[in-house]
């Protein structure tokens, strides 16, 4: 919740990819074959649930209060965030969410958790990214317009890009594209000048490269590129032995400002040793198709405000 320091109260705001959180149910339309109890990872209730209640122990612990706002990535429906919310060990939270229906073909989508006594939504919309060239159908970008305690106006915005797969330079235009697509949008409906703006999610590409070059060149900030934690991440995931970052929380100069602490949560328990290349790496739940009880081969980025 708020902590009042001064005349200002300090927000939370969390981002996480989980990694591959689905249910167990075969969604019509969707290729989610891999996770079903017969399928090749074998993904049964108990790995379900304990998915859950481990993505909720990461975020809980994330945190010294509840997270204000968690922009969550790779969760499959509403079924997942209703027991993600609900029934998992995150119950007790309180939090409620938004989040898109999109026409990737795994059925990956995005959301949005929030506190109800510190953040109101306003209004809330999905923007589909309309495919460019031999791009495949992409998440579409969630966007939340919302009030916090203090009254200021929050524009928010959860991103999925496309991945790398097939190659990072033939696969950048798809990248390019989300970022105009966003843009687009903004302009639309805040001033990056004057506005609180916030873009939080897995943008598949590093702060350096033409698709967040894209957002710099329109006045946007990159809050976490410099991110670290404090039990050695010096990314949110691990690459043959390299930290790098392809998460990121955008703002605007207006919020910039008002940034305070910036850190990737590393908790102990979050990290395994890496035995090829030495040092520790996210626990994630699959080591290829080996199942272990991890969390995700990604770290949460957390950025507080102090609005």
């Amino acid at each position: 919740m708020f902590a009042l320091t001064g005349m200002s109260q300090r927000f939370t705001l969390v981002e996480l990819n989980s990694e591959n959180m689905f249910d167990c149910l075969d969604d019509e339309g969707k290729d989610d074959g891999e996770f079903l109890p017969d399928g090749p990872r074998r993904w049964t209730r108990s790995r379900y649930w304990r998915k859950l209640n481990n993505i909720g122990q990461e975020l809980l612990s994330s945190s010294h209060d509840i997270p204000d706002l968690v922009a969550l990535v790779e969760v499959e429906n509403d079924t997942v965030m209703r027991d993600l919310t609900r029934r998992s060990l995150l119950g007790n939270a309180g939090y409620q969410y938004l989040m898109t229906d999109s026409p990737d073909a795994r059925g990956i989508d995005v959301a949005l958790l929030y506190q109800p006594s510190t953040f109101r939504p306003i209004c809330y919309e999905t923007i589909e990214v309309p495919s460019v060239g031999d791009m495949s159908p992409t998440r579409d970008i969630l966007y939340v317009k919302g009030e916090t305690v203090g009254d200021d106006t929050l524009h928010v915005f959860v991103v999925h890009a496309p991945s790398r797969y097939g190659g990072e330079r033939q696969t950048r235009h798809n990248r390019k594209q989300v970022a105009e697509v966003m843009l687009r949008f903004i302009g639309e409906v805040a001033d990056v000048s004057q506005s609180n703006i916030i873009i939080a999610g897995d943008f598949n590409d590093y702060a350096d490269s033409p698709s967040l070059r894209q957002y710099y060149q329109r006045g946007l900030l990159n809050a976490t590129q410099w991110a670290k934690g404090t039990h050695g991440a010096r990314g949110t995931y691990r690459y043959q032995g390299d930290w790098q970052s392809i998460d990121h929380i955008l703002v605007s100069p207006a919020l910039y400002k008002k940034t305070g602490t910036v850190y990737i949560n590393d908790a102990s328990f979050l990290l395994e040793d890496e035995p090829k290349y030495g040092g520790r790496r996210p626990k994630r739940t699959y080591q290829g198709f080996r199942y272990q009880p991890g969390y995700s081969d990604h770290l949460p980025l957390v950025v507080t405000l102090e609005l």
